[in-house]
């Protein structure tokens, strides 16, 4: 596993913002898309491209275009639906497609109820989106969901992540064989015993969207 963690004052300072318990729902999505926009520059660095000519005005010039199969996009619900905007103003292009974990707050495992994947990902290059790295079993347990129906070059885009997460979820895809990345912002100071990144920014899902019923 490849880990890349963004050294960028525009990137501090957005994930400053975040942080703030004060920053309201509505600029916190607005932050999210922003500060993923300037993460998926970096993460789609090895996008794989395929030759193409072009005539501009002025003349016949050579270029790039996105390979066949397109990407394939993973928010992992539901908080990963936050960073989906700022993905796809990237790369507008790939396809979407989701995944469902929820983690049982007893023993932090994650548990899968929803998906909506092709059913063959050969050959696939797969991006997915997961604001916080923190005990690391939901994002690699995605991965695995992922390379088991075929995908062959994994990029993972998380905002915040503890080091505890890291190294779970380096255990978690070392056995997989295919290439993964993570692409971060933060990496924070621990987790607490509630299993919570410290400093943190606290539950992304409920300030992006509110608390669920």
């Amino acid at each position: 596993m490849e880990l890349r963690v963004l050294d960028h004052p525009l990137v501090t300072h957005k994930l400053t913002l975040l942080r703030d318990k004060k920053t309201d729902s509505p600029t916190f999505r607005h932050l999210v898309e922003e500060l993923v926009t300037l993460l998926s520059y970096e993460a789609t660095r090895e996008v794989r491209v395929t030759p193409v000519d072009v005539e501009t005005p002025v003349a016949k010039t050579r270029g790039l275009e996105l390979s066949n199969p397109k990407p394939l996009v993973v928010p992992i619900l539901r908080a990963g639906l936050g960073m989906l905007e700022g993905m796809m103003r990237m790369m507008p292009t790939a396809e979407v497609g989701f995944v469902g974990m929820v983690r049982n707050e007893e023993t932090f495992e994650p548990m899968t109820y929803a998906e909506r994947l092709p059913q063959d990902l050969s050959a696939r290059q797969c991006y997915v989106l997961d604001p916080m790295l923190a005990t690391g079993g939901s994002l690699g347990g995605c991965v695995e969901f992922l390379v088991n129906r075929g995908a062959d070059h994994i990029t993972c885009i998380c905002i915040l992540a503890a080091p505890e997460g890291i190294e779970n979820f380096r255990k978690l895809v070392e056995h997989l064989e295919v290439p993964c990345t993570l692409v971060i912002a933060g990496v924070d100071e621990k987790l607490n015993e509630h299993g919570y990144i410290v400093p943190g920014l606290g539950d992304a899902g409920d300030r992006l969207y509110g608390l669920a019923d």
